[in-house]
């Protein structure tokens, strides 16, 4: 298997070609525009995805391959069991190529405060019925062969699963394909086509596609294409660094975290490792437009946050980007066909210490790949999935926190349904738009 995320090197598998019109065009091929397409395919519309590069070549190629219930905000917890429904359906379908098992998610604990964290999230498992468990230090040491023993407890929900992020999304793109949906990759987007302020259109890189309805799903540079129309969200983005090990000894077949490592058993018999919480963050014009929106998320993040002063040119933030083009010109978007940070190898280090801390025996773990992507996030950890009041026709669907791997088959199912103004199924109001400028306070998720 190759261990590498999908970059702007990669071969297109997606070549369209591109329609004159159709009914709904989404911007975006990573897992949230994919899974949006399928549905909406399904459902015997006329779509089209546009992704400016390739398909997963973003942070769903470049997530830590996780499928979890535990931990999420009581508003995602309804839609993730959703998304669990739907990815063992696709696992039935296309199976054991998705990587798709369900082994587990196991938080760890070095402290009785992060305990009563774990304890105050129980309640909401036991309401949807999850078999979430907490764990003393002792069956903490049975799950974790060879380890340390240096937890005091943890959280399990052995109904969680994994999946290969950079192999799954592709190739669930092939099945919304199949299902009449049209993809065409290196294709961007450079704006909305509007006839009464409302969505007639859209005009790629490749000419006019016309349409009545836009999904806008991102990611990182959602909020640069809906500022361009005046539809404006405080979204930044965060670079998390990953890296994957050569094969190692199995101590554990599902995903499991304390605040300075995380790890997921891969199918090749290595590991994908990451930092607990670390991460970098490039300070731009929209940081500074957005730094009161942000600034109960800072106080939780401020230690594990290393700040930079500028962003690499072709970012999202960068100071450089343009914020302002014309629909007949090059856009940002076509700059950077893929963004592709380069990983903090320092970070990587400190999570390499953690990992042989953790379990001595298998001293300390040899990389195979390191890499970097951007986590499009939002002020309260939870995503956008609203209509643009602005613009009718315009559906916003990005900021996903970090969560959007394992939740993007349930989230395109409700981004389909709300394109067809047909009742979700769930209660989406956590996620409105108008959050950001009705007043209302920003409420942290929970930072499981």
């Amino acid at each position: 298997m190759k261990v590498f995320p999908i970059s702007d090197g990669s071969p297109v598998q997606f070549a369209g070609p591109q329609p004159a019109a159709c009914d709904v065009v989404v911007i975006g091929g990573g897992v949230i525009g994919v899974m949006t397409a399928w549905f909406l395919a399904e459902r015997g519309l006329r779509v089209t995805l546009c992704e400016k590069g390739r398909i997963a070549g973003e942070q769903s190629s470049r997530n830590w391959g996780w499928v979890r219930q535990q931990g999420r905000d009581p508003a995602e917890l309804p839609i993730m069991i959703e998304a669990m429904r739907i990815w063992k359906s696709l696992a039935q379908e296309f199976g054991d190529s998705l990587g798709f098992r369900q082994e587990g998610a196991l938080y760890l604990a070095k402290t009785e405060a992060e305990m009563a964290g774990f304890a105050a999230w129980l309640p909401y498992a036991q309401a949807h019925g999850l078999d979430t468990m907490m764990q003393t230090r002792g069956q903490i040491s049975t799950r974790l062969k060879g380890a340390a023993n240096a937890w005091c407890g943890g959280l399990i929900t052995p109904s969680d699963a994994r999946a290969e992020p950079w192999v799954a999304v592709p190739i669930l793109a092939t099945g919304a394909v199949a299902r009449g949906a049209v993809i065409v990759e290196h294709c961007a987007v450079r704006a909305l086509d509007l006839a009464g302020g409302r969505v007639a259109g859209v005009v790629t890189e490749s000419g006019r596609i016309g349409c009545s309805h836009v999904v806008l799903a991102g990611g990182a540079w959602s909020r640069l294409f809906a500022q361009r129309h005046g539809v404006t969200f405080p979204q930044l983005s965060v670079r998390a660094s990953v890296a994957a090990t050569e094969p190692m000894p199995d101590v554990f077949a599902g995903n499991a975290a304390d605040s300075d490592f995380a790890f997921r058993r891969r199918a090749d018999g290595g590991y994908t490792i990451a930092p607990g919480m670390e991460h970098d963050f490039y300070i731009g014009p929209n940081a500074f437009a957005s730094a009161v929106s942000y600034l109960p998320n800072l106080r939780n993040d401020f230690k594990s946050t290393h700040f930079h002063l500028a962003a690499p040119s072709g970012f999202p933030d960068s100071w450089g980007t343009k914020r302002r083009w014309t629909a007949d010109e090059p856009s940002p978007f076509e700059a950077t066909r893929v963004l592709n940070p380069a990983p903090n190898m320092a970070t990587i280090g400190r999570v390499q210490d953690s990992f042989v801390k953790a379990f001595p025996g298998l001293g300390r773990p040899k990389l195979r790949a390191v890499w970097a992507g951007m986590i499009d996030t939002m002020p309260d950890l939870v995503p956008v999935i609203d209509h643009a009041a602005a613009i009718p026709g315009l559906v916003v669907a990005t900021g996903m926190s970090g969560h959007g791997f394992g939740i993007g088959p349930g989230v395109g199912r409700v981004v389909a349904d709300l394109v067809l103004g047909r009742d979700v199924g769930h209660d989406l109001s956590r996620f409105r738009l108008s959050r950001f400028s009705d007043g209302s306070k920003i409420t942290l998720g929970p930072t499981l």
